[in-house]
């Protein structure tokens, strides 16, 4: 005979599953951090070492954006000016903060939110180490519709990054609502369903009683014919 599994045990079990799905987070988001943090990189060294600051690479592409090299030392519209340093320690705790989050959630996280997430860490790693070894952000993406910040791959990594992950987790919550709307409905057809069969058992103790009086009467009633009889 099969024994009943203990707590223990199925906690046991559970793991393995959780530690898989812990070591797939960290992979695919090791993975994706490097490709984005890389092509920042790349394109950050390509357009530093090959043209001069202020310099306006292309005219604009599609009446959309042009690129144009800028050494930003503070954050988006001049805000923090000369406050690169700070700025690098600022998004080194934040990406310390998206390390320490994701290794504590990864086990409940959809592929959305821990792709937002390596977006995020990758961009603020890259910006953190232009300002710790150049001293500045080095930003060539320029919109031309609009005014608006010269910008890089990596502020789009931590833009991108952050819509995806808000995005992802409102989606994991509806999805969770639902489910919890289904469990509780199934929850509520399992009641009804004992109540119902409770119902019909009383329904029928209660005619068994009419049932055997109408039987004695018709036989009470076959007896006075046989003695008139």
């Amino acid at each position: 005979m099969e024994q009943p599994r203990t707590e223990l045990q199925v906690e046991a079990s559970a793991n393995p599953s959780k530690r898989g799905k812990r070591a797939r987070a960290a992979l695919v988001f090791a993975c994706l951090a490097a490709v984005w943090l890389a092509f920042d990189m790349a394109t950050k060294n390509y357009f530093n070492g090959s043209f001069a600051p202020g310099d306006v690479i292309t005219d604009p592409i599609a009446g959309l954006f042009r690129f144009r090299l800028v050494h930003n030392t503070g954050a988006a519209w001049g805000m923090f000016g000369d406050s690169t340093f700070a700025l690098g320690i600022m998004s080194v705790l934040v990406c310390t903060a998206l390390l320490v989050y994701l290794i504590a959630a990864s086990k409940d996280m959809n592929e959305g939110q821990i792709i937002g997430l390596a977006l995020v860490f990758a961009g603020g790693i890259g910006n953190a180490l232009d300002r710790f070894t150049l001293g500045y952000v080095v930003d060539f993406i320029d919109f031309t519709f609009i005014d608006f910040p010269v910008f890089n791959i990596a502020d789009i990594g931590v833009t991108c990054g952050f819509a995806v992950f808000i995005a992802s987790m409102l989606y994991a919550w509806r999805k969770a609502d639902r489910k919890a709307a289904l469990e509780a409905q199934k929850a509520d057809r399992g009641d009804a369903e004992p109540c119902a069969e409770k119902a019909a058992e009383g329904k029928a103790r209660d005619a068994a009683p009419e049932d055997d009086e109408s039987a004695e009467a018709a036989h009470g009633a076959g007896e006075g014919k046989e003695t008139i009889a």
